[in-house]
Protein backbone atom coordinates (compact mmCIF):
# COMPACT_ATOMS: atom_id res chain seq x y z
CA UNK A 1 0.00 0.00 0.00
CA UNK A 2 1.02 3.35 -0.75
CA UNK A 3 0.37 6.52 1.00
CA UNK A 4 0.32 10.02 0.80
CA UNK A 5 0.21 12.06 3.73
CA UNK A 6 -0.20 15.99 3.18
CA UNK A 7 -1.27 19.09 4.47
CA UNK A 8 -4.26 20.26 2.55
CA UNK A 9 -3.06 23.87 2.07
CA UNK A 10 -1.48 25.22 -1.14
CA UNK A 11 1.85 24.07 0.13
CA UNK A 12 0.88 20.19 0.50
CA UNK A 13 -0.79 20.06 -2.55
CA UNK A 14 1.93 21.33 -4.42
CA UNK A 15 4.45 19.63 -3.59
CA UNK A 16 2.54 16.61 -3.69
CA UNK A 17 1.52 17.26 -7.09
CA UNK A 18 5.38 17.85 -8.12
CA UNK A 19 6.26 14.52 -6.49
CA UNK A 20 3.02 12.41 -8.46
CA UNK A 21 2.85 14.34 -12.15
CA UNK A 22 7.29 13.04 -11.88
CA UNK A 23 6.33 9.83 -10.50
CA UNK A 24 2.90 9.03 -10.59
CA UNK A 25 1.66 6.38 -7.72
CA UNK A 26 -1.70 5.01 -7.07
CA UNK A 27 -2.08 6.17 -3.43
CA UNK A 28 -4.46 6.69 -0.14
CA UNK A 29 -4.56 10.16 0.27
CA UNK A 30 -4.78 11.20 3.85
CA UNK A 31 -4.96 14.76 4.62
CA UNK A 32 -7.57 17.37 6.12
CA UNK A 33 -8.23 21.48 6.82
CA UNK A 34 -4.76 23.46 7.37
CA UNK A 35 -4.75 22.73 10.93
CA UNK A 36 -5.33 19.07 10.82
CA UNK A 37 -1.45 18.08 11.24
CA UNK A 38 -1.09 15.08 12.80
CA UNK A 39 -2.21 13.18 10.18
CA UNK A 40 0.23 10.03 10.80
CA UNK A 41 -1.65 8.65 13.54
CA UNK A 42 -4.87 7.56 10.38
CA UNK A 43 -2.09 5.35 8.69
CA UNK A 44 -1.71 2.14 9.91
CA UNK A 45 0.68 0.78 7.90
CA UNK A 46 2.97 -2.45 7.60
CA UNK A 47 5.97 -4.26 6.12
CA UNK A 48 6.42 -3.23 2.42
CA UNK A 49 4.02 0.03 2.78
CA UNK A 50 5.65 2.95 1.47
CA UNK A 51 4.64 6.82 3.06
CA UNK A 52 5.34 9.50 1.29
CA UNK A 53 4.32 12.55 3.75
CA UNK A 54 4.45 16.33 2.89
CA UNK A 55 4.16 19.62 4.97
CA UNK A 56 3.04 18.16 8.46
CA UNK A 57 6.11 18.96 11.47
CA UNK A 58 7.91 15.36 12.36
CA UNK A 59 8.19 16.34 15.61
CA UNK A 60 4.01 16.47 15.90
CA UNK A 61 3.63 13.16 14.51
CA UNK A 62 6.84 11.84 15.79
CA UNK A 63 5.23 8.69 17.78
CA UNK A 64 3.24 7.53 14.86
CA UNK A 65 6.23 7.74 12.49
CA UNK A 66 8.12 5.44 14.53
CA UNK A 67 5.49 3.40 14.42
CA UNK A 68 5.05 2.89 11.10
CA UNK A 69 9.01 2.27 10.94
CA UNK A 70 8.91 0.02 13.35
CA UNK A 71 6.38 -2.31 11.62
CA UNK A 72 8.47 -2.03 8.67
CA UNK A 73 6.93 1.07 6.25
CA UNK A 74 9.19 3.08 4.32
CA UNK A 75 8.72 6.88 4.90
CA UNK A 76 9.94 9.77 2.96
CA UNK A 77 9.63 12.82 4.77
CA UNK A 78 9.28 17.05 3.15
CA UNK A 79 8.77 19.07 5.33
CA UNK A 80 9.78 22.60 6.75
CA UNK A 81 7.82 23.42 10.18
CA UNK A 82 9.72 22.18 13.51
CA UNK A 83 10.82 18.74 13.35
CA UNK A 84 12.87 18.26 17.08
CA UNK A 85 15.16 15.71 16.95
CA UNK A 86 15.16 14.37 13.62
CA UNK A 87 15.14 9.80 13.92
CA UNK A 88 18.02 8.02 11.95
CA UNK A 89 16.47 4.68 10.61
CA UNK A 90 17.51 3.42 7.58
CA UNK A 91 13.78 3.54 6.28
CA UNK A 92 13.57 7.05 6.97
CA UNK A 93 14.15 9.37 4.06
CA UNK A 94 14.01 13.04 5.67
CA UNK A 95 14.45 16.30 3.26
CA UNK A 96 13.48 18.41 6.09
CA UNK A 97 14.39 22.57 6.25
CA UNK A 98 13.57 24.77 9.60
CA UNK A 99 14.85 27.71 7.52
CA UNK A 100 12.57 30.94 7.58
CA UNK A 101 12.94 31.72 3.61
CA UNK A 102 11.58 27.81 2.14
CA UNK A 103 8.82 25.77 2.17
CA UNK A 104 7.73 22.30 1.56
CA UNK A 105 7.04 22.89 -2.23
CA UNK A 106 10.52 24.10 -2.71
CA UNK A 107 12.12 21.46 -0.83
CA UNK A 108 10.43 19.20 -3.14
CA UNK A 109 10.94 21.43 -6.19
CA UNK A 110 15.23 20.71 -5.46
CA UNK A 111 14.99 17.45 -4.65
CA UNK A 112 13.01 16.58 -8.62
CA UNK A 113 15.89 19.40 -9.92
CA UNK A 114 13.26 21.73 -10.90
CA UNK A 115 10.79 19.25 -13.45
CA UNK A 116 7.66 20.63 -12.00
CA UNK A 117 8.92 23.90 -10.97
CA UNK A 118 5.63 26.21 -11.90
CA UNK A 119 3.53 24.55 -9.12
CA UNK A 120 6.81 24.88 -6.69
CA UNK A 121 6.04 28.45 -7.18
CA UNK A 122 2.28 28.09 -7.15
CA UNK A 123 3.08 26.54 -3.66
CA UNK A 124 5.54 29.01 -2.85
CA UNK A 125 3.20 32.06 -3.27
CA UNK A 126 0.76 30.33 -1.82
CA UNK A 127 3.00 29.81 2.24
CA UNK A 128 3.17 33.37 1.53
CA UNK A 129 7.16 32.94 0.10
CA UNK A 130 6.70 35.53 -2.88
CA UNK A 131 10.50 36.58 -2.76
CA UNK A 132 11.24 33.11 -3.04
CA UNK A 133 8.71 32.01 -5.68
CA UNK A 134 9.64 35.09 -8.03
CA UNK A 135 13.19 34.01 -7.67
CA UNK A 136 12.23 30.50 -8.36
CA UNK A 137 9.73 31.32 -11.23
CA UNK A 138 12.47 33.51 -12.90
CA UNK A 139 13.61 30.62 -15.44
CA UNK A 140 10.21 29.65 -16.22
CA UNK A 141 10.39 33.45 -18.03
CA UNK A 142 6.78 34.41 -17.99
CA UNK A 143 5.05 37.58 -18.33
CA UNK A 144 4.32 39.15 -15.32
CA UNK A 145 0.60 39.19 -15.83
CA UNK A 146 1.26 35.29 -16.01
CA UNK A 147 3.13 34.78 -12.84
CA UNK A 148 0.78 36.88 -10.72
CA UNK A 149 -1.98 34.25 -11.39
CA UNK A 150 0.52 31.57 -10.61
CA UNK A 151 0.71 33.91 -7.54
CA UNK A 152 -3.26 34.18 -6.96
CA UNK A 153 -3.64 30.93 -7.84
CA UNK A 154 -0.97 29.68 -4.31
CA UNK A 155 -3.01 32.08 -2.79
CA UNK A 156 -6.47 30.54 -3.46
CA UNK A 157 -5.37 27.22 -2.84
CA UNK A 158 -4.46 28.35 0.60
CA UNK A 159 -7.66 29.93 1.54
CA UNK A 160 -9.15 26.58 0.29
CA UNK A 161 -7.42 24.84 3.81
CA UNK A 162 -8.70 27.02 6.37
CA UNK A 163 -11.77 25.70 8.63
CA UNK A 164 -13.20 24.28 11.58
CA UNK A 165 -13.79 21.46 9.74
CA UNK A 166 -13.67 19.99 6.02
CA UNK A 167 -17.38 21.17 5.74
CA UNK A 168 -16.57 24.91 6.14
CA UNK A 169 -14.01 24.57 2.91
CA UNK A 170 -15.10 25.08 -0.87
CA UNK A 171 -13.40 21.97 -2.04
CA UNK A 172 -11.70 18.79 0.03
CA UNK A 173 -8.40 18.68 0.03
CA UNK A 174 -8.23 15.24 -1.33
CA UNK A 175 -10.75 16.13 -4.12
CA UNK A 176 -8.96 19.26 -4.63
CA UNK A 177 -5.76 17.37 -5.41
CA UNK A 178 -7.60 15.28 -7.91
CA UNK A 179 -8.45 18.26 -9.80
CA UNK A 180 -5.47 19.74 -10.08
CA UNK A 181 -3.67 16.30 -10.62
CA UNK A 182 -4.14 16.10 -14.67
CA UNK A 183 -2.84 19.54 -15.44
CA UNK A 184 1.11 20.05 -16.07
CA UNK A 185 1.07 23.57 -15.87
CA UNK A 186 -1.20 24.99 -13.34
CA UNK A 187 -1.90 28.35 -15.59
CA UNK A 188 -4.10 25.47 -17.40
CA UNK A 189 -5.48 24.53 -14.35
CA UNK A 190 -6.60 28.25 -13.99
CA UNK A 191 -8.34 28.76 -17.62
CA UNK A 192 -9.87 24.94 -18.10
CA UNK A 193 -12.07 25.11 -14.72
CA UNK A 194 -14.74 26.19 -12.63
CA UNK A 195 -12.74 25.22 -9.63
CA UNK A 196 -10.46 28.30 -9.63
CA UNK A 197 -13.50 30.54 -10.19
CA UNK A 198 -15.46 29.33 -7.68
CA UNK A 199 -12.67 29.92 -5.08
CA UNK A 200 -11.71 33.55 -6.59
CA UNK A 201 -15.50 34.10 -5.57
CA UNK A 202 -15.57 32.56 -2.00
CA UNK A 203 -12.00 34.63 -1.81
CA UNK A 204 -13.50 38.15 -2.49
CA UNK A 205 -16.10 37.73 -0.24
CA UNK A 206 -14.56 36.57 2.69
CA UNK A 207 -11.69 38.79 2.37
CA UNK A 208 -14.05 41.62 1.81
CA UNK A 209 -15.77 41.08 5.53
CA UNK A 210 -12.49 40.41 6.86
CA UNK A 211 -11.56 44.31 5.79
CA UNK A 212 -14.13 45.08 7.80
CA UNK A 213 -12.67 44.09 10.86
CA UNK A 214 -10.96 46.58 12.97
CA UNK A 215 -8.13 45.61 15.04
CA UNK A 216 -8.50 45.22 18.50
CA UNK A 217 -4.86 46.95 19.08
CA UNK A 218 -2.34 48.17 16.99
CA UNK A 219 0.88 49.94 16.70
CA UNK A 220 4.54 50.20 14.79
CA UNK A 221 5.11 46.71 15.62
CA UNK A 222 2.82 44.74 16.29
CA UNK A 223 -1.18 44.47 15.80
CA UNK A 224 -3.93 41.91 17.07
CA UNK A 225 -7.27 41.07 15.44
CA UNK A 226 -10.41 39.39 17.32
CA UNK A 227 -12.41 37.45 14.30
CA UNK A 228 -16.04 36.02 15.40
CA UNK A 229 -17.00 32.63 15.37
CA UNK A 230 -18.36 31.97 12.32
CA UNK A 231 -17.45 29.76 9.16
CA UNK A 232 -16.12 32.75 7.05
CA UNK A 233 -13.37 33.96 9.63
CA UNK A 234 -11.97 30.77 10.08
CA UNK A 235 -11.46 30.35 6.41
CA UNK A 236 -10.27 33.69 5.90
CA UNK A 237 -7.41 33.79 8.95
CA UNK A 238 -4.67 32.47 7.35
CA UNK A 239 -4.94 34.46 4.22
CA UNK A 240 -6.05 37.38 5.75
CA UNK A 241 -3.25 37.04 8.13
CA UNK A 242 -0.76 36.88 4.96
CA UNK A 243 -2.08 40.17 3.58
CA UNK A 244 -1.79 42.24 6.67
CA UNK A 245 1.80 40.91 6.55
CA UNK A 246 2.69 42.05 3.17
CA UNK A 247 0.78 45.29 3.67
CA UNK A 248 3.11 46.25 6.98
CA UNK A 249 6.24 43.80 6.58
CA UNK A 250 7.40 45.81 10.22
CA UNK A 251 4.61 44.71 12.22
CA UNK A 252 3.90 41.44 14.09
CA UNK A 253 0.68 40.19 13.89
CA UNK A 254 -1.76 37.96 15.50
CA UNK A 255 -5.62 36.94 14.32
CA UNK A 256 -7.61 35.28 16.72
CA UNK A 257 -11.03 34.07 16.23
CA UNK A 258 -13.26 32.65 18.48
CA UNK A 259 -14.34 28.98 18.64
CA UNK A 260 -17.81 28.21 19.34
CA UNK A 261 -16.63 25.93 22.30
CA UNK A 262 -15.24 28.56 23.56
CA UNK A 263 -11.42 29.83 23.58
CA UNK A 264 -9.76 31.06 20.54
CA UNK A 265 -7.77 29.55 16.74
CA UNK A 266 -4.79 31.69 16.96
CA UNK A 267 -2.65 32.61 13.95
CA UNK A 268 1.05 34.68 14.21
CA UNK A 269 2.87 35.64 11.25
CA UNK A 270 6.13 37.28 12.54
CA UNK A 271 7.22 40.66 10.71
CA UNK A 272 8.53 39.93 6.80
CA UNK A 273 10.85 42.56 7.57
CA UNK A 274 12.79 39.55 10.29
CA UNK A 275 10.61 36.59 9.98
CA UNK A 276 11.62 34.28 13.38
CA UNK A 277 10.10 33.48 16.80
CA UNK A 278 6.20 33.08 16.02
CA UNK A 279 7.07 29.15 16.43
CA UNK A 280 8.32 29.34 19.60
CA UNK A 281 5.70 31.90 20.54
CA UNK A 282 3.02 29.71 19.87
CA UNK A 283 5.05 26.37 20.80
CA UNK A 284 4.94 27.97 24.32
CA UNK A 285 1.02 27.15 24.71
CA UNK A 286 -0.53 23.77 24.75
CA UNK A 287 -1.88 22.81 20.65
CA UNK A 288 0.60 25.27 19.48
CA UNK A 289 2.73 24.30 16.69
CA UNK A 290 3.92 25.92 13.03
CA UNK A 291 7.75 27.44 11.64
CA UNK A 292 9.33 30.55 12.42
CA UNK A 293 7.66 33.18 9.95
CA UNK A 294 4.26 32.00 10.90
CA UNK A 295 2.41 29.90 13.33
CA UNK A 296 -0.57 29.42 15.11
CA UNK A 297 -2.28 27.68 18.14
CA UNK A 298 -5.43 25.51 17.43
CA UNK A 299 -7.06 26.02 20.51
CA UNK A 300 -6.07 28.90 23.13
CA UNK A 301 -8.31 29.33 26.30
CA UNK A 302 -10.48 32.11 27.42
CA UNK A 303 -8.14 32.52 30.56
CA UNK A 304 -4.92 32.41 28.67
CA UNK A 305 -6.06 35.67 26.44
CA UNK A 306 -4.06 37.98 28.30
CA UNK A 307 -0.91 35.94 28.53
CA UNK A 308 -0.71 35.11 24.90
CA UNK A 309 -1.23 38.92 23.76
CA UNK A 310 1.37 40.11 26.77
CA UNK A 311 4.17 37.52 25.29
CA UNK A 312 3.55 38.40 21.69
CA UNK A 313 4.05 42.05 22.69
CA UNK A 314 7.11 40.64 24.79
CA UNK A 315 8.31 38.54 21.09
CA UNK A 316 7.68 41.53 18.57
CA UNK A 317 7.21 44.56 20.74
CA UNK A 318 10.75 46.06 21.14
CA UNK A 319 11.56 49.07 20.18
CA UNK A 320 7.66 50.33 19.59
Amino acid sequence: MNYDVFNGDADGLCALQQLRLTDPLDSFLVTGVKRDIRLLERVDAVSGDAITVLDISLDSNRSHLQRALANGASVQYFDHHFAGEIPEHPKLAAHIDTSPDTCTSLLVNAYLSGRCLAWAAVGAFGDNFDVRARAAAQALRLENTRLLQLRELGILLNYNAYGRTIADLHVPPDELFRRLHPYTDPLAFIADGATFADLRDGYAEDMAKAERVEPESVDARCAVYLFPAVAWAHRVSGVFANRLAKRSPERAHALLVELEQGGYLVSVRAPLQDPRGADALCRSFPTGGGRKAAAGINRLPEASLAVFVREFRAAYGRGS
